[in-house]
This record gives structure tokens, C-alpha cells and sequence, in this order.
């Protein structure tokens, strides 16, 4: 049985189904191929993002924040609150309730769109054909016919061979988000941004919580200066972040879980209730492609591509986690919307030097553009300028005072080159960052841009003065 599209979208996840979407926009028609299954066995679109990763994250995230307030911020306002007890099922509840809403929203786009919506696995055979393997029940295997192809397979957690999941008490990242119950003792391979933000919701829920991390470093990939902030505020708050600490074996004993790691030349075992593995993702290539088609993969195992995403193949493309650079959702959506403008024959671009970067804890770390270590390591002449929550006004109404922000200019262009920051709603005040790198804005240019006030991004706008030395409301430094 075959059919014939214009577009076929290998991946409903956070590039896929977008992809798919502006190619229905742009005149094309679209069949989508998607092999998740939830938890009951039903097929959900969103891929990883949606279902086991960010929405649902944050669901927890969250409500863990709250009930962390409740028990630590509210009397500092005049509340006070005694008895409060944090119902696991209700708050799973809820998360699946948010989960499905969003997954069911996509089936309804895809409606909207008039786009075909297949239950499977697909496998491209060559240019023009992918193979569907239905994920449930005894349907036939069909062959979809094509113009073009998109693959937006995205990845999957990786799993060590000293410490495999056993989906109980060794799990991975979407069993983390699953717990029926806190743990009293949990342990954390990695401590990435994956990593501590599944530590974190457990540890404000009341398990005591170790992050055991190879790199001697921390937040390695981040900015220093924020980096060594943030790993202060996790440590107040009882999470036990152990850096240079090589796992050398992870195994079920009964009910615990036993860790072997090396720390300064000697070993040393641990023992917990559950233990979570985020030591990063890997490309889902398994089963993509036919061994005959001539699909490449690089020596890593991602999916080959050009600057417009074309693969070895005439007329497939690929983007997303799949092709890898930032594994991050949002960089996949904007792949998956460049690729469907260029098969249109639109001349999009994507500017891989303004990609943010968030990690949802509290306070919140975002950052965009290069580190003060990369711009240091590039030679490049630069100046920076920060500024402290703790004198915002909005921060300390928040009570949320915690964080910096920090901006990195070049110190001949003043073009801004990097901004990171720490604290309360990063995540949202980093767009502003995004945009001015995306339209090369200067520290000057953000200077002169009036901030509202009392608003938290006044520190953006009070960092973008510091690096002229002209800070309002904090001290400068002196100047020789």
C-alpha cells in the first residue's frame, strides 16, 4: 500500500511537527510519521520535549517551587502556613493533564493544517520512499511516496554499560518525571542541565540528593562567573553536587542502588533509593534508514547535513536534535521551520550565535551568545558589565534577590557578544538578550533603551551601563 505526499516528516517532536506545519502553510501536502507511545500505550505526538522532557519537567518544576515557597517564603510576607503536605498523585495528575492537552493541540493543528498524521516508525528507504511501521496494533507496513523528506527523529537519553536502566530504581530522565513517591535517598549521574533540574524538583520535595559529575568543572559549557553563583545557591539549598567524581559501576541491591565512583585517585560506594542517569542524549537513528538507501552519519552518529540540512540523499533532509549541535528544542523548531522555507525555495537563516540556553531551577540560569572564558580564549578585546538582583527593587518585592546579570561587549565595536545571567525569570528577561545580539546591537544600544520600572529587566539595562562604567544603581568600577 503506498501514498503520495509532497512532504513527508520523519518525527512529530518540537522540530518535526513544526517542519511540518509551514510546509502545509507554504502550499505542500504533509504526512507526519511519529513512533511515540505514552505510558499507556497510546500514541502521543510531541516527541521527547512534550512528553518526557520539557513541558512536563516544568509541570514539576513548578509545583515542587511552590510548595518550596510555601514552606520557606510565605511567613517572610506575613503568611503563615502550618500542615502543608505535598500530594505526589495530584501533582503527577496535573503534570499528565498539561502533557496531554499540549500533545492533543498538535493533533489538532495538524487537522487545522491538513496534514496526515501516521502512527509508526519510519524508515526512509531512499529519496521519495518511507517505510511505516505501525507502533500498534497488527496493521500492514506501508510505503509512503514523496517529493521531499525530513527527518526529525530527535534522541534519547544514553545509557551507560555500568549503569543500565532497569526502568525501577535505575531509571532515565522520563522515569524521573514518574516517581509515585519522594525518595529518600537519590542519586544523579550528571550534573547538566538535565541533571539538576530533576534533582532539584525531587530535592525541594524532601529527598536529600547527590549530583555526581566527571568534569572537574562546573556547568562547564556555561559562564564561569555564573556558573560558580549558581553552584553556591544549590549548595544552600542541600544539593550535594560532587564534581571530578567518575562512576565506575551502578547496580540494583535489593530495594537501593549501589554506586561505585572514583574521587582523587581513591573509590569510594554510595547507597540510594533511586538513581537517575543525565549524562546527555544520543541521536535516534535506529532503524531511521534502510542499509541500502546510502544515508550518511557522521563518526558520532548523527544524521550528515549541509548549511540547508540536505543529507546525503537528493531531496531528504534532516534537522534537529538528529543533526546535532544544541540539543535544545527551540534551535530544532527553527531548523524545522528553515527547512520547510528552503524546499519552498525561501532563503531563510538561522543565527547559531544567538541561541539561549536555560536551565529551570531557582533561581534560573539563561545565557546567549559566548562565555567571558571563550572570549578570552578568542583574544578578542572586550569589556563586561554586571549587576546584582539583590538591588532591584522588583527582585527584593519577589523576594527573589539572588542572581546577576552579566554582559560581554567588544571593547572596540561594543557589539554585545555574550550575556548571562542568573536569578529570578531569566528565562523570560534572555529574549531581550537574543534580540539585540540578533540585530547586532551594542551595550550602548541597550543602555539608551528605556526599561520599565520597577521591572526585573532593569538589570539587564543597568548591566549594559556597567560595562560603560556607568552603573545607577550599583558601584562602578574605579577607573585608573
Amino acid at each position: 500500500m503506498s501514498k503520495d505526499f509532497d512532504v513527508v516528516v520523519i518525527g512529530a517532536g518540537p522540530a518535526g511537527y513544526p517542519a511540518a506545519i509551514r510546509c502545509a502553510q507554504l502550499g505542500m501536502k504533509v504526512a507526519c510519521v511519529d513512533a511515540w507511545l505514552d505510558r499507556q500505550g497510546k500514541p502521543s505526538l510531541g516527541g521527547t520535549c512534550l512528553n518526557a522532557g520539557c513541558i512536563p519537567s516544568k509541570a514539576l518544576l513548578e509545583s515542587s517551587e511552590v510548595y518550596h515557597r510555601v514552606q520557606h517564603d510565605f511567613a517572610a510576607h506575613g503568611i503563615k502556613v502550618s500542615g502543608v503536605e505535598m500530594d505526589i498523585g495530584q501533582m503527577q495528575q496535573r503534570k499528565s493533564q498539561i502533557v496531554g492537552s499540549l500533545t492533543q493541540g498538535i493533533g489538532s493543528l495538524f487537522k487545522a493544517n491538513s496534514i496526515t498524521a501516521f502512527h509508526g516508525r519510519g524508515c526512509v528507504l531512499g529519496s521519495g520512499k518511507v517505510e511505516v511501521t505501525p507502533t500498534e496494533g497488527d496493521g500492514e507496513k506501508q510505503v509512503l511516496k514523496c517529493k521531499h523528506i525530513i527527518i526529525a527523529s530527535g534522541s534519547e537519553p544514553v545509557e551507560l554499560g555500568i549503569a543500565p536502566f532497569n526502568g525501577e530504581s535505575i531509571v532515565d530522565s522520563w522515569g524521573a518525571l514518574d516517581f509515585s513517591e519522594v525518595p529518600k535517598q537519590l542519586g544523579v549521574i550528571g550534573a547538566g542541565i538535565i541533571g539538576l533540574e530533576l534533582g532539584s524538583v525531587w530535592r525541594r520535595l524532601g529527598a536529600e540528593v547527590t549530583i555526581l559529575e566527571a568534569l572537574p568543572d562546573f556547568l562547564a559549557m556555561a559562564d564561569q562567573q555564573i556558573a560558580k553563583e549558581a553552584q553556591r545557591n544549590f549548595k544552600k539549598q542541600g544539593l550535594d553536587i560532587m564534581l571530578g567524581a567518575k562512576v565506575l559501576e551502578a547496580r540494583a541491591a535489593g530495594d537501593k542502588v549501589l554506586v561505585k565512583y572514583e574521587k582523587d585517585g581513591e573509590a569510594h560506594v554510595l547507597e540510594f533509593d533511586k538513581l537517575i542517569v543525565a549524562v546527555g542524549r544520543r541521536p535516534c537513528t535506529d532503524g531511521l534508514f534502510s542499509k541500502d538507501s546510502g544515508l550518511q552519519l557522521d563518526e558520532r552518529g548523527f544524521v550528515q547535513v549541509n548549511e540547508q540540512f540536505r543529507t546525503s540523499l537528493p531531496s531528504v533532509y534532516a534537522v534537529g536534535d538528529v543533526i546535532g549541535g544544541a540539543m535544545l528544542a527551540h534551535k530544532g523548531t527553527e531548523e524545522g521551520i528553515a527547512c520547510a522555507e528552503i524546499i519552498a525555495g525561501q532563503k531563510p537563516h538561522i543565527n547559531y550565535d544567538a541561541v539561549p540556553s536555560v536551565v529551570y531551577t531557582w533561581p534560573e540560569i539563561a545565557w546567549v551568545g559566548k562565555t567571558e572564558e571563550a572570549v578570552k580564549a578568542s583574544g578578542v578585546s572586550y569589556r563586561t558589565g554586571s549587576f546584582p538582583f539583590a538591588a532591584s527593587g522588583r527582585a527584593k518585592a519577589l523576594e527573589a534577590a539572588a542572581g546577576t546579570v552579566k554582559i560581554i561587549a567588544d571593547a572596540n565595536t561594543d557589539r554585545i557578544l555574550g550575556v548571562h545571567m542568573i536569578g529570578p525569570y531569566v528565562s523570560e528577561m534572555v529574549a531581550e538578550a537574543v534580540l539585540a545580539m540578533e540585530y547586532a546591537a551594542t551595550a550602548e544600544d541597550l543602555a539608551r533603551t528605556m526599561h520599565a520600572h520597577p521591572t526585573l529587566s532593569e538589570a539587564m539595562h543597568e548591566a549594559a551601563l556597567a560595562v560603560d562604567n556607568r552603573a545607577i544603581h550599583a558601584m562602578n568600577k574605579k577607573i585608573s
